[in-house]
């Protein structure tokens, strides 16, 4: 039927990347082999990637000094010691919020390891409530 099927719903291919490109962050996904597997390519995206780094090793897509922490965070996520791991930058005046998380089966297999990377400067901005419709700015 051309549909992706999923346990909640469908999506055709079409919806389904346009979809995942509209998340107000941008993600990346890590198999358990330690291989790219898939980004986000959105309007959103704060860490720019590129098609070449697909199937490519993950330690190979960060610098030198910080493959240790790669390294333990994949360790600990494939052993079941962690299940996320949250980092926060701040960014040429963005705050960056960065979390990685342990992706596992219905039995509990680790399967890999979703890097989710999230703008929230206007989000920390907010203050009092917002209870009206009101629409923001197109950008």
């Amino acid at each position: 039927s051309g549909l992706i099927n999923m346990p909640t719903g469908s999506f055709s291919l079409e919806e389904l990347i346009n979809v995942l490109n509209f998340m107000p962050f941008d993600f990346t996904f890590v198999d358990k082999n330690d291989r790219v597997k898939y980004f986000s390519n959105g309007k959103h995206r704060i860490f720019d990637r590129s098609k070449a780094i697909l199937m490519r090793d993950v330690r190979m897509c960060h610098p030198p000094n910080s493959v240790n922490i790669v390294d333990q965070i994949i360790e600990d996520f494939r052993s079941g010691k962690q299940d996320s791991a949250p980092f926060w930058i701040n960014m040429g005046g963005r705050f960056i919020y960065i979390e990685y998380f342990a992706i596992r089966n219905d039995n509990g297999e680790y399967l890999g390891t979703l890097e989710v990377s999230q703008d929230l400067t206007k989000l920390r901005a907010l203050e009092g409530e917002q209870r009206l419709l009101s629409y923001t700015e197109k950008e």
